[in-house]
């Protein structure tokens, strides 16, 4: 069964991902379109290039996320150095290892640009980050051509490490079109959860599934007596990345997204244990379960796509 996959940003909460992938991937369907944001780039982008949910799950298990977050070397200077790297750098982590880590990865499938990948010089992975400098949105590698750029040309790893970006936890990426520069990061400011990427005006061939992160984030807290001027900026960072905007699911979307509770783990609670990992991967595994159970491609069809019905349908 074929169908497309959409993943929702979350920092470490990602992990829970590649449960509901596991488990779609266990009950018959493969993957034919690919989108997501922040985290949700690094799980498509590795299912775009042939990795199995299988295979990103024994992934998990050997992985320690903070060999990701090396310090910027301003960072480092005792008191006044994460300040410093912010007001230089832009962010506290250069967020080079965890480019070159997925490169190596995609490099094991032979596919390192998006021309590996496309078909008929489509790609059909998307990529959202956020133009910062320009206040828009982009769809990568799509939107590359607005800065003289060959979309197919260019690297996944790259194109990933600018949905990643964290305000302030990770330096931007700056993208050059000629004279003019601009700062590019998380996708998830703009569209944490792009699940309208792939719809069409008539009626789909396959369905496309989102991967949606419910968090108990709201329930910490943070101490005042600890916060400082890079603590409270990553704390408002954090809000707008984790905010829940379930409520602005419309019946459609909300009936074609698999809902994952993550617990109260964080965005960027990069410490947590092996058994947080696969508690948030068996959260994802069971959510999927239970969509499934109630999932009906041809239901969803007659319901919310016929064209006699609405004036416009989706995909």
């Amino acid at each position: 069964m074929k169908a497309d996959i959409v993943c929702e940003g979350g920092g470490v909460k990602g992990i829970a991902l590649l449960g509901a992938i596991y488990y779609l991937e266990e009950h018959g369907y493969t993957f034919e379109r690919f989108a997501g944001t922040s985290a949700g780039a690094i799980v498509t982008s590795l299912l775009a290039v042939g990795y199995t949910g299988k295979d990103l799950k024994n992934m998990l298990l050997n992985l320690d996320f903070k060999d990701f977050y090396v310090k910027n070397k301003l960072n480092l200077l005792p008191f006044i150095g994460p300040t410093v790297s912010l007001f230089k750098n832009k962010g506290l982590f250069s967020g080079n290892n965890i480019e070159q880590y997925l490169y190596k990865l995609y490099k094991a499938k032979g596919k390192t640009k998006f021309k590996d990948i496309s078909i008929n010089g489509i790609s059909p992975l998307k990529i959202i980050a956020s133009d910062i400098t320009n206040k828009k949105l982009l769809i990568l590698p799509d939107d590359l051509v607005k800065y003289n750029i060959d979309p197919l040309e260019f690297s996944i790893a790259k194109a990933v490490r600018m949905s990643i970006s964290i305000p302030f936890y990770f330096n931007p990426v700056i993208l050059k079109n000629g004279k003019n520069s601009s700062f590019i990061v998380d996708g998830g400011l703009l569209s944490n959860f792009p699940i309208w990427i792939f719809d069409v005006e008539n009626n789909p061939r396959w369905p496309t599934f989102g991967l949606k992160l419910i968090s108990n984030n709201d329930l910490k807290t943070v101490n005042p007596n600890k916060s400082n001027l890079i603590t409270y900026s990553c704390d408002v960072i954090d809000t707008i990345l984790t905010k829940d905007d379930e409520a602005f699911l419309n019946n459609k979307d909300s009936v074609r997204t698999i809902k994952i509770r993550t617990y109260d783990v964080g965005t960027v609670d990069f410490g947590i244990s092996k058994d947080e990992y696969l508690k948030l991967f068996n959260s994802g595994y069971n959510c999927a379960k239970t969509f499934l159970a109630k999932w009906s491609f041809n239901s969803y069809i007659s319901r919310y796509r016929n064209a006699h019905t609405h004036n416009r349908s989706f995909g």
